[in-house]
């Protein structure tokens, strides 16, 4: 088993930008309601859009703000590639990248567009 997170966003189009553009991650999906993101051909994030009801209620309250209380978390095998294209993105970042001594790695802490926090860990 392993994860395959689903957010809710407020604008598929602009969320699947910035995470090809900040992470690298590829479309596996396409569409304006949901989006399935892909590194190295496998499924590491699913974008919904808050207010679509295909065939479900919607995941996510309209009016609450997104991204609270939620952290994403990746590990790149290659950290010093990765913050540099981060950088070249210019995301608003919350904590610089970092040695995290609790975890043993380093770390930079960024947000989405919709004020997910994200968080790119490793060595």
């Amino acid at each position: 088993m392993h994860p395959q997170p689903m957010i809710a966003v407020s604008d598929i189009d602009a969320s699947r930008s910035w995470y090809r553009v900040t992470l690298g991650l590829v479309s596996g999906h396409g569409g304006h309601d949901y989006e399935q993101l892909l590194f190295d051909a496998t499924m590491v994030l699913q974008l919904h859009r808050l207010d679509e009801t295909h065939h479900h209620e919607p995941i996510g309250a309209a009016g609450t703000p997104l991204g609270n209380g939620v952290a994403l978390w990746f590990a790149a095998a290659d950290f010093d590639q990765a913050t540099d294209r981060i950088r070249a993105a210019d995301p608003v970042v919350v904590t610089e990248a970092h040695h995290n001594p609790n975890a043993g790695h380093r770390e930079i802490w960024i947000r989405d567009p919709d004020g997910y926090l994200v968080v790119v860990a490793g060595t």
